[in-house]
Protein backbone atom coordinates (compact mmCIF):
# COMPACT_ATOMS: atom_id res chain seq x y z
CA UNK A 1 0.00 0.00 0.00
CA UNK A 2 0.97 3.55 -0.75
CA UNK A 3 -0.49 6.80 0.54
CA UNK A 4 -1.60 9.30 -1.88
CA UNK A 5 -2.44 13.31 -1.91
CA UNK A 6 -4.97 14.77 -3.86
CA UNK A 7 -5.67 18.10 -3.79
CA UNK A 8 -8.03 20.24 -5.80
CA UNK A 9 -8.34 23.80 -6.05
CA UNK A 10 -10.72 26.57 -8.25
CA UNK A 11 -7.83 28.98 -8.99
CA UNK A 12 -10.13 31.43 -10.48
CA UNK A 13 -7.53 31.91 -13.51
CA UNK A 14 -4.82 29.57 -14.02
CA UNK A 15 -2.83 32.64 -15.70
CA UNK A 16 -3.63 35.14 -12.91
CA UNK A 17 -2.38 31.94 -10.76
CA UNK A 18 0.57 31.56 -12.57
CA UNK A 19 1.73 35.04 -11.96
CA UNK A 20 1.49 35.32 -8.43
CA UNK A 21 3.83 31.88 -7.85
CA UNK A 22 1.09 28.81 -8.50
CA UNK A 23 4.33 26.83 -10.01
CA UNK A 24 6.60 27.23 -6.81
CA UNK A 25 3.59 26.57 -4.36
CA UNK A 26 2.69 23.14 -6.51
CA UNK A 27 6.55 22.38 -6.53
CA UNK A 28 6.80 23.10 -2.60
CA UNK A 29 3.66 20.69 -1.90
CA UNK A 30 4.11 17.61 -4.60
CA UNK A 31 0.76 16.26 -4.31
CA UNK A 32 0.50 12.72 -6.21
CA UNK A 33 -2.90 13.86 -8.22
CA UNK A 34 -4.12 17.93 -8.43
CA UNK A 35 -7.23 18.91 -9.92
CA UNK A 36 -7.67 22.13 -11.13
CA UNK A 37 -11.38 24.16 -11.60
CA UNK A 38 -11.82 27.46 -13.55
CA UNK A 39 -8.56 27.71 -15.63
CA UNK A 40 -10.35 30.37 -18.02
CA UNK A 41 -7.77 29.68 -20.76
CA UNK A 42 -7.23 26.88 -23.40
CA UNK A 43 -4.39 24.36 -23.53
CA UNK A 44 -2.41 26.41 -25.92
CA UNK A 45 -2.75 29.78 -24.20
CA UNK A 46 -0.42 28.46 -21.63
CA UNK A 47 2.99 29.05 -21.36
CA UNK A 48 5.38 25.81 -21.46
CA UNK A 49 6.14 25.89 -17.90
CA UNK A 50 2.83 26.20 -16.74
CA UNK A 51 1.44 22.93 -19.03
CA UNK A 52 4.65 21.15 -17.96
CA UNK A 53 5.88 20.80 -14.53
CA UNK A 54 8.49 18.57 -13.55
CA UNK A 55 7.47 14.88 -14.15
CA UNK A 56 3.98 14.79 -13.93
CA UNK A 57 1.47 14.38 -17.03
CA UNK A 58 -0.64 17.07 -17.62
CA UNK A 59 -4.78 17.10 -18.97
CA UNK A 60 -6.69 20.07 -20.16
CA UNK A 61 -10.05 20.77 -20.61
CA UNK A 62 -11.55 24.44 -22.14
CA UNK A 63 -14.81 25.11 -22.66
CA UNK A 64 -16.30 26.55 -26.27
CA UNK A 65 -16.22 30.29 -24.76
CA UNK A 66 -12.34 31.52 -24.51
CA UNK A 67 -11.54 32.38 -20.87
CA UNK A 68 -14.36 30.50 -19.32
CA UNK A 69 -14.53 27.32 -17.33
CA UNK A 70 -11.93 25.22 -18.00
CA UNK A 71 -10.42 22.71 -15.84
CA UNK A 72 -6.84 20.82 -15.68
CA UNK A 73 -5.26 17.47 -13.74
CA UNK A 74 -1.80 17.25 -12.96
CA UNK A 75 -0.62 13.92 -11.87
CA UNK A 76 2.44 11.96 -11.39
CA UNK A 77 0.74 8.38 -12.37
CA UNK A 78 -0.46 8.42 -16.03
CA UNK A 79 -4.22 7.38 -16.21
CA UNK A 80 -5.30 4.73 -18.12
CA UNK A 81 -7.97 7.11 -19.74
CA UNK A 82 -8.92 10.82 -19.78
CA UNK A 83 -12.38 11.73 -20.29
CA UNK A 84 -13.60 15.25 -21.00
CA UNK A 85 -17.59 14.41 -21.33
CA UNK A 86 -20.47 13.37 -19.41
CA UNK A 87 -21.88 12.45 -22.74
CA UNK A 88 -24.81 15.35 -23.02
CA UNK A 89 -23.30 17.80 -25.42
CA UNK A 90 -24.88 20.92 -23.43
CA UNK A 91 -23.12 20.06 -20.26
CA UNK A 92 -19.58 18.90 -22.66
CA UNK A 93 -19.01 22.08 -24.27
CA UNK A 94 -18.04 24.48 -21.05
CA UNK A 95 -14.97 22.59 -19.95
CA UNK A 96 -15.89 21.28 -16.88
CA UNK A 97 -15.37 17.75 -16.80
CA UNK A 98 -11.88 15.64 -16.82
CA UNK A 99 -12.70 12.08 -15.77
CA UNK A 100 -9.07 10.12 -14.95
CA UNK A 101 -9.44 6.45 -14.89
CA UNK A 102 -6.92 4.80 -12.61
CA UNK A 103 -6.65 1.14 -11.37
CA UNK A 104 -6.77 2.49 -7.50
CA UNK A 105 -10.08 4.38 -8.11
CA UNK A 106 -12.09 6.46 -11.06
CA UNK A 107 -11.52 10.33 -10.73
CA UNK A 108 -14.26 12.84 -11.47
CA UNK A 109 -12.69 16.46 -11.45
CA UNK A 110 -15.53 19.05 -12.38
CA UNK A 111 -16.46 22.69 -12.10
CA UNK A 112 -20.01 21.95 -11.18
CA UNK A 113 -22.36 24.95 -12.92
CA UNK A 114 -23.00 28.38 -10.98
CA UNK A 115 -26.78 29.20 -11.12
CA UNK A 116 -26.39 32.67 -9.63
CA UNK A 117 -26.87 34.28 -12.93
CA UNK A 118 -30.40 33.78 -13.90
CA UNK A 119 -33.29 31.16 -13.80
CA UNK A 120 -31.80 29.31 -16.82
CA UNK A 121 -28.42 28.84 -15.10
CA UNK A 122 -30.15 27.55 -12.01
CA UNK A 123 -32.00 24.70 -14.14
CA UNK A 124 -29.12 24.66 -15.88
CA UNK A 125 -27.31 23.64 -12.56
CA UNK A 126 -29.60 21.40 -11.42
CA UNK A 127 -29.97 18.99 -14.81
CA UNK A 128 -25.95 19.15 -14.94
CA UNK A 129 -26.17 17.79 -11.22
CA UNK A 130 -28.76 14.85 -11.97
CA UNK A 131 -27.24 14.13 -15.52
CA UNK A 132 -23.89 13.67 -13.15
CA UNK A 133 -25.21 11.93 -10.53
CA UNK A 134 -26.85 9.02 -13.09
CA UNK A 135 -23.39 8.76 -14.31
CA UNK A 136 -21.41 8.01 -10.89
CA UNK A 137 -24.25 5.98 -9.50
CA UNK A 138 -23.95 3.92 -13.06
CA UNK A 139 -19.99 3.22 -12.30
CA UNK A 140 -20.85 3.01 -8.55
CA UNK A 141 -23.35 -0.01 -9.19
CA UNK A 142 -20.32 -1.79 -11.16
CA UNK A 143 -18.26 -1.69 -8.02
CA UNK A 144 -15.75 1.22 -8.74
CA UNK A 145 -14.08 3.10 -6.20
CA UNK A 146 -14.96 6.70 -7.37
CA UNK A 147 -13.45 10.18 -6.18
CA UNK A 148 -15.25 13.59 -6.70
CA UNK A 149 -13.34 16.75 -6.84
CA UNK A 150 -13.77 20.20 -7.49
CA UNK A 151 -16.13 23.06 -7.11
CA UNK A 152 -19.74 22.23 -6.62
CA UNK A 153 -20.94 25.49 -6.12
CA UNK A 154 -23.56 24.77 -2.96
CA UNK A 155 -23.23 24.71 0.64
CA UNK A 156 -24.28 21.63 1.87
CA UNK A 157 -25.39 22.55 5.39
CA UNK A 158 -25.69 25.31 7.73
CA UNK A 159 -22.28 24.61 9.58
CA UNK A 160 -20.90 25.30 5.97
CA UNK A 161 -21.27 29.00 5.41
CA UNK A 162 -20.93 31.90 7.44
CA UNK A 163 -24.44 33.33 7.08
CA UNK A 164 -26.76 30.71 6.06
CA UNK A 165 -30.08 32.41 6.95
CA UNK A 166 -29.79 35.65 5.33
CA UNK A 167 -28.65 33.44 1.69
CA UNK A 168 -31.76 31.01 1.52
CA UNK A 169 -32.92 32.36 -1.07
CA UNK A 170 -29.33 32.58 -2.49
CA UNK A 171 -28.18 29.84 -5.29
CA UNK A 172 -25.46 28.26 -3.73
CA UNK A 173 -27.63 27.49 -0.40
CA UNK A 174 -31.54 26.95 -1.76
CA UNK A 175 -33.44 23.69 -0.52
CA UNK A 176 -32.93 22.28 -3.50
CA UNK A 177 -28.91 22.42 -4.53
CA UNK A 178 -28.53 21.44 -1.01
CA UNK A 179 -31.29 18.26 -0.98
CA UNK A 180 -28.87 17.20 -4.40
CA UNK A 181 -26.06 16.95 -2.20
CA UNK A 182 -28.30 15.13 0.23
CA UNK A 183 -29.23 12.68 -2.60
CA UNK A 184 -25.60 11.83 -3.73
CA UNK A 185 -24.73 10.60 0.10
CA UNK A 186 -27.76 8.66 -0.20
CA UNK A 187 -26.45 6.93 -2.83
CA UNK A 188 -23.21 5.54 -1.15
CA UNK A 189 -21.11 8.50 -1.22
CA UNK A 190 -19.24 10.78 1.69
CA UNK A 191 -17.91 14.05 2.47
CA UNK A 192 -14.31 13.23 2.92
CA UNK A 193 -13.86 16.42 5.06
CA UNK A 194 -16.81 15.60 7.49
CA UNK A 195 -15.08 12.79 8.16
CA UNK A 196 -12.47 14.08 10.08
CA UNK A 197 -13.55 17.55 10.96
CA UNK A 198 -17.09 18.22 12.30
CA UNK A 199 -15.69 22.17 13.31
CA UNK A 200 -17.93 25.23 12.06
CA UNK A 201 -15.61 27.97 9.82
CA UNK A 202 -14.37 25.72 7.43
CA UNK A 203 -14.91 27.61 4.72
CA UNK A 204 -13.62 27.83 1.39
CA UNK A 205 -14.67 30.13 -1.26
CA UNK A 206 -14.91 33.79 0.24
CA UNK A 207 -16.00 37.00 -1.46
CA UNK A 208 -13.28 39.31 -2.87
CA UNK A 209 -15.72 42.21 -3.05
CA UNK A 210 -16.22 42.61 0.19
CA UNK A 211 -12.88 41.32 1.67
CA UNK A 212 -14.84 38.42 3.22
CA UNK A 213 -11.52 36.33 3.87
CA UNK A 214 -9.69 38.99 6.14
CA UNK A 215 -13.25 38.15 8.61
CA UNK A 216 -13.51 34.55 7.53
CA UNK A 217 -17.21 34.97 6.25
CA UNK A 218 -17.44 32.40 3.86
CA UNK A 219 -18.86 29.44 2.35
CA UNK A 220 -17.57 25.76 2.03
CA UNK A 221 -18.02 24.73 -1.51
CA UNK A 222 -15.16 22.80 -2.55
CA UNK A 223 -14.91 19.36 -2.04
CA UNK A 224 -13.86 16.05 -2.28
CA UNK A 225 -16.17 13.50 -2.14
CA UNK A 226 -15.62 9.28 -1.99
CA UNK A 227 -17.73 6.48 -2.68
CA UNK A 228 -18.22 4.66 0.35
CA UNK A 229 -15.97 1.65 -1.10
CA UNK A 230 -13.33 3.77 -0.14
CA UNK A 231 -14.11 4.63 3.26
CA UNK A 232 -11.49 2.35 4.83
CA UNK A 233 -8.77 3.73 2.66
CA UNK A 234 -9.65 7.66 3.36
CA UNK A 235 -6.77 8.62 5.95
CA UNK A 236 -7.27 12.41 5.59
CA UNK A 237 -9.23 14.75 4.60
CA UNK A 238 -8.49 18.62 4.66
CA UNK A 239 -8.92 22.78 3.40
CA UNK A 240 -5.60 24.96 2.89
CA UNK A 241 -6.92 28.21 4.01
CA UNK A 242 -3.62 30.02 4.36
CA UNK A 243 -3.37 29.39 -0.11
CA UNK A 244 -4.00 32.50 -1.32
CA UNK A 245 -3.79 33.39 -5.37
CA UNK A 246 -7.62 33.17 -5.57
CA UNK A 247 -11.19 33.27 -4.19
CA UNK A 248 -11.12 29.88 -3.05
CA UNK A 249 -8.40 27.93 -1.00
CA UNK A 250 -7.13 24.32 -2.14
CA UNK A 251 -8.70 21.25 -0.69
CA UNK A 252 -7.36 17.75 0.16
CA UNK A 253 -7.70 14.19 0.49
CA UNK A 254 -5.02 11.56 1.71
CA UNK A 255 -5.46 7.90 1.00
CA UNK A 256 -3.48 4.28 0.85
CA UNK A 257 -4.24 2.60 -2.42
Amino acid sequence: MKEMTLLSWNVNGIRAVYKKGFVDWFRSVKPDILCIQETKAWEEQLPEDLKNIDDYKSFFCGGERKGYSGTAIYTKEQPKNVSRKLGVEKFDNEGRILIAEYDAFTLFNIYFPNGKARKERLQYKMDFYETFLDRVKELKDKGKKIIICGDVNTAHKEIDLARPKPNEKSSGFLPEERAWIDKLLANGFLDSLRMFNNKPEQYTWWDMITRARERNVGWRIDYFFISDNLKEQIKDAFIMPEVMGSDHCPVGLKLSV
